[in-house]
């Protein structure tokens, strides 16, 4: 502030001197008695030379002035409130509010609940074109306050689009978009409360890991010594305390990663929004992250909204999963129901993998496969002479030889005891590592895998080769009945 005071002082005193200056010169020459006879550069020179100084003195001022607070001198300052610390905010404690806490907290006017906690983001009837392309049909959404939420689907799903949308960085061209209550369609990305992560990482390559972190804070002003506790607080949450004064060129990938979202952590948003962040590390790296992103999410408290078309990914870190194709989505609930129970074929055949057997339902709890065999399985939801997919998981399977001793030690036809089971033809036997890979081709042209676990070798000798015939065989409360998807794949 003194700073300022000097360079607008300093200016209009030397505009003052030079101006007396100027009129004594005028003065003296104009005057009949006097001896003025030329001006004498050695005389004026000294005056002269301080009343140019003052302006430059105060030009240097101001600019040294606005350096000191880290801006550009001819940059335009936007007002942005001042975040509170984490101590002074009651909801983004350390560790994540209980949900019986975030539900009994819902009074009128509040969010509504999802599943006991409070939503953080909700999406009404949103959708968004790019010409002759919808990219997001009629999408509807409410995602709970301190959730781990994942966008998952294949490229051209419309999920980045979704997430941009919450971000501000696109507009909906219908429907409503609410964070934690508040309207901000139409809010510009500096408005919401929320931050991005972007898969390239966006640091800025001329400062340091700290500079890079506590550039928001600069940006609203928030107090000298208050950035320095939270980027500090911030360094440590995310392992890179040593790393402060480093430039980004001197980190790997994966640091410049964790540089990235700590920049997004420190500025206390009510929602995190990650865009296939992990997407251009390598496999082990990126399996090392995931488990620190949940971690980490678990510590903030906050809504993480995460995209990515890595199945493996949505399924290890989310809480819940909303998979996406052709701008709608498919099925929105927990990994387990996602994987386990999916509700459609497309969800079936991109979240791992699945064998789909056509089926038409015969009766209550029972189905008859295209295949040949009548077996019994959940038809609720479904009706007599419905068509529909049962879905077994490659891992549910066991395989025997027909007529022989199996892989796991069953004999012959009669060894699955009245559980469901269909025949077919070995077609392939991959040796995977901790697991051996069985495709069995069925009638129909229908091709079922079987994952056998590489836990006993003379086990893994023994099971059957290309060419066999083999029994597959499962659990009734392994398949899954699943309706084909409305959408063409």
């Amino acid at each position: 502030m003194k700073c300022f005071l000097c360079a607008g002082v300093a200016p209009v005193i030397g505009a003052i001197h030079l101006g007396y200056l100027f009129f004594k010169a005028l003065i003296d020459y104009a005057d009949p008695a006097s001896s003025y006879t030329g001006c004498s550069w050695l005389g004026i020179a000294p005056p002269a030379a301080i009343g140019v100084g003052f302006p430059a003195l105060g030009f240097v001022l101001l600019v040294a002035w606005r350096r000191r607070q880290r801006e550009p001198f001819f940059l335009r300052r936007r007002e942005v409130a001042r975040p509170r610390l984490l101590a002074e905010t009651p909801t983004a404690s350390l560790e994540p509010e209980p949900a019986p806490a975030r539900a009994e907290r819902c009074g009128d006017g509040e969010p509504m609940s999802v599943d006991g906690n409070t939503a953080g983001v909700q999406l009404r009837g949103v959708s968004k074109r790019f010409g002759d392309v919808l990219a997001v049909d009629d999408l509807s959404l409410d995602l709970g306050r301190g959730e781990f939420f994942t966008l998952l689907g294949p490229s051209g799903c419309g999920k980045t689009t979704t997430l941009r949308m919450i971000a501000g960085f696109e507009q909906p061209d219908e429907g409503e978009i609410r964070i934690e209550g508040e309207d901000v369609a139409g809010l510009p990305p500096y408005k919401r409360p929320t931050n991005t992560v972007f898969q390239s990482y966006a640091l800025f390559p001329h400062l340091s890991v700290e500079a890079n972190v506590a550039f928001g804070l600069k940006r609203q002003r928030v107090p000298r010594d208050e950035i320095a506790e939270r980027v500090r607080a911030e360094l440590e949450r995310v392992g890179l305390a040593a790393e402060a004064k480093r430039r980004p060129a001197q980190l790997s990938g994966g640091m410049q990663q964790r540089v990235a979202l700590a920049r997004a952590l420190v500025n206390l948003p009510k929602v995190l929004l990650l865009d296939e962040p992990l997407g251009a590390l390598d496999l082990k790296l990126r399996k090392g992250l995931q488990v620190e992103l949940k971690r980490i999410q678990r510590e903030v408290g906050i809504t993480f909204v995460y995209v990515t078309h890595d199945q493996e990914e949505a399924l290890t870190m989310s809480d819940r999963i909303a998979v996406m194709h052709r701008g709608r989505i498919e099925q929105v609930g927990t990994p387990e129901e996602v994987y386990e129970r999916p509700a459609t074929t497309f969800v079936a055949g991109f979240i791992g993998v699945s064998n789909l057997m056509p089926a038409v339902v015969s009766g209550p709890g029972q189905v008859r496969l295209e295949s040949g065999p009548e077996v019994p399985g959940n038809t609720d939801g479904l009706g007599t002479g419905e068509g529909c997919y049962a879905v077994v998981r490659p891992e549910k399977l066991r395989v025997e030889s027909v007529g022989g001793t199996g892989a796991r030690g069953e004999t012959g036809p009669g060894s699955s005891n009245g559980l469901p089971r269909v025949e077919g033809i070995v077609e392939s036997s991959l040796y995977l590592g901790t697991a051996t890979q069985i495709v069995v081709g069925l009638a129909d042209d229908v091709r079922m895998t079987v994952l056998v676990p590489n836990a006993d070798e003379a086990e893994r000798q023994s099971l059957p080769g290309g060419g066999a015939r083999v029994a597959l065989i499962w659990e009734p409360e392994h398949m899954h009945m699943v309706r084909e998807s409305n959408q063409e794949e």
